[in-house]
């Protein structure tokens, strides 16, 4: 019975999508209209929405698709939906905000802001900072299937709290302690992406700030940013205005529900195509956002430099072609700056050319298999091109 309301689910997105495209060619739809509804029909996406920055400025957003296709809301700019791992460039700027305020240094042992000690058991007399965390270079690292099969909670937040599990995690005799939680690497000499290192990062902040981090980012960042619709948990933002999500295998479309993570600093905000579209315009235009410096320009510029290259490792060391920032990479071969994100029933892009001229965010509220992963990137460099288009 599920696999057969699965089929139905999709013959309906389909069908929809169709009746859509075919609506839309006869009302003056644009090029990129074009292109998005094709993909989308290619796919199997059920809503996405999007907005081109062109020299700091939203030129173009628009959203296509549904937010819930039982209902037939439309999927819009102003939708809410989780941004996964994007959420680390918010953690990176609470992360800059805090180190302004001389609460952090970067290249402080990370051991003197924490009330347990953290050490690698493969090198347990080696220093770990926040700029190894920030770069994913700490030598702390994401246990599977541990991490996805315990600390995702469908319909709400997480019960767990952040410090008691970090502890339980790093400290001999936790509750979730494993040698298998530490890289054979010293910090700061070999990268390997980290969703518990960003969480580590967010919960001192969380410590030497005095304030949880969706109080301390609506206070620094949400608030200036005019992104009042963005919030870290399920409990603290509209869930009318938030997207249902999907994910698609095969030919079945099946809707999830949504869900909280214990490591919400890695990737647990809640934001929209218009909201985080004047973050990232803050971050491209050194800190500014509307006349006022939300980051120092110093901090943004530290955040955004690039400060490990595995290009320039030793030949034995496995090559990803990434420069790492603050919670920020190169991404694309090396020719955009940003991040992007995916959980389930989520893609997220938040990417720039390297000279910041023209920045892509783009949601999407469906998870597709592991062999159309590419098709999110085709949607995403079309916008990309699009972009180019309208800077002329």
């Amino acid at each position: 019975m599920n696999d057969y309301k699965n089929i139905l689910l999709f013959c309906t997105i389909t069908l929809l999508l169709t009746t859509n495209v075919a609506a839309q060619s006869n009302t003056g739809k644009t090029d990129i209209d074009s292109v998005m509804s094709k993909r989308m029909f290619e796919s199997g996406i059920v809503g996405l929405g999007a907005a081109i920055i062109i020299d700091k400025k939203v030129v173009w957003k628009k959203g296509y698709g549904f937010s819930d296709i039982q209902s037939g809301a439309a999927f819009t700019t102003s939708t809410l939906m989780n941004i996964a791992s994007v959420s680390k460039t918010v953690t990176g700027a609470c992360l800059m905000k805090a180190v302004e305020q001389g609460k952090l240094s970067l290249d402080e042992d990370i051991n003197n802001y924490l009330s347990f000690k953290i050490h690698n058991p493969y090198f347990p007399e080696d220093k770990i900072t926040l700029r190894n965390l920030s770069t994913h270079t700490s030598g702390l690292t994401d246990r599977y299937p541990f991490y996805t099969d315990s600390l995702y909670f469908n319909g709400k937040d997480s019960p767990q709290v952040l410090g008691d599990f970090l502890q339980n995690y790093f400290m001999p005799g936790g509750k979730y302690y494993s040698k298998e939680n530490f890289l054979n690497h010293k910090s700061g000499t070999f990268r390997e992406y980290s969703n518990i290192g960003a969480a580590l990062a967010g919960y001192i902040v969380e410590v030497r700030t005095g304030q949880k981090l969706n109080e301390y980012s609506k206070r620094y960042l949400f608030g200036p940013l005019k992104m009042e619709d963005t919030g870290w948990f399920m409990s603290e933002i509209n869930l009318k205005k938030h997207t249902k999500l999907y994910k698609k295998q095969d030919n079945n479309v099946r809707e999830i529900p949504l869900y909280g993570c214990t490591t919400y600093p890695d990737g647990g905000v809640r934001s929209s195509v218009d909201n985080l579209s004047n973050f990232f315009i803050c971050l491209l235009n050194d800190g500014k956002y509307k006349n006022r410096q939300v980051l120092k320009a110093e901090s943004v510029m530290e955040m955004l430099r690039f400060q490990f290259d595995e290009a320039n490792k030793p030949e034995n060391v496995k090559p990803k072609s990434l420069n790492s920032g603050i919670f920020w990479a190169t991404k694309m071969g090396a020719t955009r700056i940003g991040h992007n994100g995916s959980d389930p029933g989520v893609r997220v892009f938040m990417l720039s050319d390297l000279n910041k001229q023209v920045g892509v965010i783009l949601f999407i509220n469906t998870s597709l298999s592991e062999k159309e992963e590419n098709k999110f990137f085709e949607i995403y460099e079309d916008l990309y091109r699009y972009g180019i288009k309208l800077r002329g």
